[in-house]
């Protein structure tokens, strides 16, 4: 009898431990599961919210013109979202793994974002560096326009001759068009050799692909849509003329090891590895695209390390694009130094955002200090009306992810160790604060 009760008492004590082993989990679950619905049903208010969802379909939101003109029920949408936050912040307070502390962390500031893109449907105004600590969990240092003059003057030793700078460079530049009837045999090579390196460092899931398209009319210059069965479709627009660079800049952002090969993990490792259903949905305004977007710049580089990505654009591409080989080592040398201005594009939208410069101001501030042509300015100023302080995951998350990855590696890392921490990075939940050392409230 005592052997039996005391048989008893240790399987009691085992099944009160797996229950509160097992509670922080469900409570995780829930909260993701309420995160995606929240996402969703806010989404429905709001075209173009939801990036990318491959979850049940029976979550999906629609709202027929009668629930619409009701008005837009902020108030009920907000008192949902403070209500998964307080329960991420009871499990937070119980013994989590590292894991689920990273998830549970991911959880909590994607929702506050949820709940920001509710004020701003409800008509509240955000300050540029507001909106980008709600949405993007970072703000973005103020990049002086003295910042920028170092580069300027190299630009004009490489570049010598009669006219302003900006009137040499474009001049140079459209030495370097891709023609239209060439560039989807241009982009085909560059995409296929993105692949290609980025398969010898990460396992893809089986059967992965993606489908290219060329489009006009739209803000931004090229677009991942992710389909989620590790499809995407990748949509390259041709309003403007495309430079050879272009290729393999877009090829491995929207392509490998970018946007296609982060969800494809996404969906590989978490939402399906893991059952974590917050993954299944994309909102496009919250701290999940500044990993996406600094990931994908990052990859570039670290794709093509040294002078690599010069001989393959000099040997495979330019003459593909029926462009010159012996002028692809200057026109490096050129892009090379433009990348140093990215952060001026920065500086412009948050003046332009915050009413501290006109839409000319801006439009100077670009062609002068970012040195983008007439056109090309006036697409920064389309992107930014469509979809305002985003401007910064480019530029600011390519220099979180690059210091991150570069730190955790070590001085002096093999390349193979920083493609492991890459890959570490692509299949782990992450907030933009925590990979910046600023903590995770």
């Amino acid at each position: 009898m005592k052997r039996a009760f005391l048989l008893l008492a240790v399987l009691a004590a085992f099944a009160v431990l797996s229950l509160s082993t097992d509670a922080p989990e469900r409570a995780l679950d829930q909260a993701g599961e309420g995160y995606v619905r929240l996402a969703l049903e806010v989404g429905a208010y709001s075209p173009g919210y939801i990036d990318a969802y491959y979850g049940p379909k029976e979550w999906i939101v629609t709202h027929d013109d009668s629930v619409l003109r009701r008005g837009f029920p902020a108030t009920e949408l907000r008192k949902k979202a403070d209500a998964i936050v307080r329960s991420l912040d009871a499990a937070a307070r119980q013994s989590l793994s590292d894991m689920e502390r990273l998830r549970a962390e991911f959880l909590r500031k994607q929702l506050l974002s949820v709940k920001a893109q509710i004020d701003l449907i409800s008509g509240r105004k955000f300050t540029f560096d507001q909106e980008t600590k709600l949405f993007y969990d970072i703000i973005a240092p103020v990049y002086p326009k003295e910042e920028f003059a170092k580069t300027i003057t190299a630009l004009e030793e490489v570049l010598p001759g009669p006219g302003s700078l900006q009137e040499r460079l474009s001049a140079f530049r459209k030495k370097f068009v891709i023609p239209a009837d060439r560039l989807p045999a241009v982009f085909d090579a560059a995409i296929a050799e993105c692949r290609r390196r980025t398969l010898v460092r990460i396992a893809l899931p089986e059967g992965e692909s993606f489908k290219a398209a060329y489009v006009k009319d739209k803000p931004w210059g090229a677009y991942n849509w992710y389909k989620g069965n590790a499809f995407s479709l990748i949509e390259v627009n041709t309003d403007l003329p495309m430079q050879i660079d272009s290729a393999v800049r877009l090829a491995a952002h929207e392509g490998y090891p970018g946007h296609h090969v982060y969800n494809a993990l996404l969906e590989e490792k978490l939402s399906r590895g893991r059952g974590w259903v917050e993954f299944t949905v994309y909102p496009l305004f919250s701290p999940q695209s500044l990993i996406a977007e600094g990931t994908a710049n990052y990859g570039i580089d670290l794709l093509f390390p040294d002078d690599e990505r010069l001989e393959f654009e000099r040997k495979v591409l330019y003459p593909l694009a029926g462009l010159a080989p012996a002028t692809a080592e200057k026109y490096d040398r050129v892009r090379r130094l433009l990348s140093q201005l990215r952060h001026a594009e920065t500086e412009a939208a948050r003046g332009f955002l915050d009413k501290k410069m006109t839409r000319d101001e801006a439009l100077r501030w670009l062609e002068q200090y970012a040195l983008e042509s007439p056109e090309r300015a006036a697409k920064s100023l389309a992107f930014w009306n469509a979809y305002r302080s985003y401007v910064i995951n480019y530029t600011l998350g390519e220099d979180i992810v690059r210091a991150y990855v570069e730190k955790t590696a070590g001085p002096g890392a093999s390349p193979e160790r920083k493609w492991q921490v890459f890959f570490e990075l692509l299949t782990t939940p992450r907030t933009p604060s925590g990979l910046a050392g600023l903590g995770g409230r």
